[in-house]
């Protein structure tokens, strides 16, 4: 039996990059999964994918910041086993070249998009006492990373409510854990390098890569790899924690 045989599965931000590979691996494991993201071309061809391979996913286009339309989403699909908070958005820059409007705009996607997806889906997991939660964090929320402020505040965020709630909800048998990875090779890396050094797109890329110890970034089966142990049966006896992966970064880059 696969390991996510039966379970009802919620991935935001599964569009594309990490999410997209979380999608594909639950739905692989057995999952029903629905993905909530404002991306509706990127989500369809996910679930066009998943279909393809003999599983099932379900796109939900709406944006996390508004909590209305989660609420209602969340309401439409019933029973939630699995919540993957990954929806998420970067910001480059140190203190004083983040705006208002950059922070604001990195918490309301990092910080109250996560908050309005636990808080839709807590009260069904409560009433079927269980549920596993994972909060994509980051590398940031622990250590100092030059020119990721409002990103790095977020991420903070996201390991704090995910420590809160596995205290909070422990009773009613629900798990809540994060992970925090260095550098993923996603398109959004690519796109980023491409806009803001053009012309040196190899080189950069190679400097990105060697910031970790391993000497590449990680890719995003690896991350879906350890979400799905966290979000399986395998892990019942896991919450409350934070789980680096980063190729060595935040014990071995010194």
């Amino acid at each position: 039996m696969s390991k996510l045989t039966g379970k009802v599965a919620v991935v935001t931000g599964g569009g594309s990059g990490i999410g997209e590979a979380i999608v594909e691996l639950f739905a692989k494991e057995g999952a029903v999964v629905h993905i909530i993201d404002r991306n509706e071309e990127g989500s369809q061809l996910v679930v066009d994918s998943v279909h393809k391979a003999g599983g099932r996913a379900i796109a939900h286009i709406c944006d996390v910041t508004n909590q209305h339309d989660i609420q209602s989403t969340v309401d439409a699909i019933g029973r939630v086993d699995i919540l993957v908070n990954n929806a998420g958005i970067a910001h480059v820059g140190n203190l004083e070249n983040c705006t208002e409007a950059d922070f604001d705009r990195v918490f309301q996607v990092n910080v109250k998009g996560a908050y309005n997806a636990l808080y839709a889906v807590i009260p069904t997991m409560k009433t079927y006492r269980s549920g596993a939660i994972l909060n994509l964090a980051s590398i940031a929320a622990v250590v100092g990373i030059a020119d990721r402020f409002a990103y790095s505040m977020s991420k903070g965020a996201i390991y704090a409510m995910s420590m809160s709630v596995a205290r909070d909800y422990m009773k009613y048998n629900i798990r809540s854990n994060s992970i925090s990875p260095a550098r993923v090779h996603t398109p959004f890396v690519d796109g980023f390098i491409a806009k803001n050094y053009p012309g040196e797109e190899r080189e950069m890329f190679e400097k990105l890569s060697q910031s970790q110890p391993i000497g590449r970034m990680a890719k995003p089966t690896e991350i879906a790899q350890l979400a799905l142990f966290l979000c399986s049966d395998d892990a019942g006896f896991i919450t409350g924690n934070d789980y680096p992966i980063d190729g060595g970064f935040i014990k071995l880059n010194n």
